[in-house]
């Protein structure tokens, strides 16, 4: 099973955008799925369900930067270097979906839709992007990260 097809299992499964990306990757960053999910549940649905940055998108660069990341506030190289990849990979997201805007892709206004986490059913999977967005970084995500 390649990554998108574990992000896509997992967001399935009931995990938010942000964590099914994120988790998708778990061993890679040496943690469990849950640990996984924990660290990235605040990011699903475009940041606490405010519509903003597709929680997906988030995911994938949370991911960049636990991999990637710079823990030296002095290294500007590193700096540089982690925006760099988080900037491609936001812009070739964009440009397979059309936006990296939560609220964008599903069609919402702003402050529209902040009321209950919306039921899985078959329908919301059809009827939505988000798998094709959970897919999408994924894929972003383990081809840029293998390039690196």
């Amino acid at each position: 099973m390649n990554r998108a097809d574990r992000a896509e299992e997992l967001f399935r499964m009931g995990y938010n955008c942000s964590q099914s990306v994120f988790a998708a990757f778990a061993d890679v960053a040496g943690m469990s799925v849950e640990e996984a999910a924990k660290i990235a549940s605040p990011f699903g649905a475009g940041f606490g369900k405010l519509r903003e940055v597709c929680g997906a998108v988030s995911g994938m660069t949370l991911l960049a930067g636990y991999l990637k990341g710079y823990d030296d506030p002095t290294d500007a190289e590193s700096k540089k270097a982690l925006y760099a990849l988080i900037q491609k990979m936001c812009a070739e997201f964009e440009e397979k979906q059309g936006t990296i805007i939560c609220r964008e892709l599903l069609g919402l206004k702003k402050g529209e839709d902040l009321g209950e986490p919306a039921v899985r059913t078959e329908e919301y999977y059809r009827s939505r992007p988000c798998i094709g967005a959970c897919r999408t970084a994924a894929e972003i995500a383990e081809r840029l990260l293998q390039e690196e």
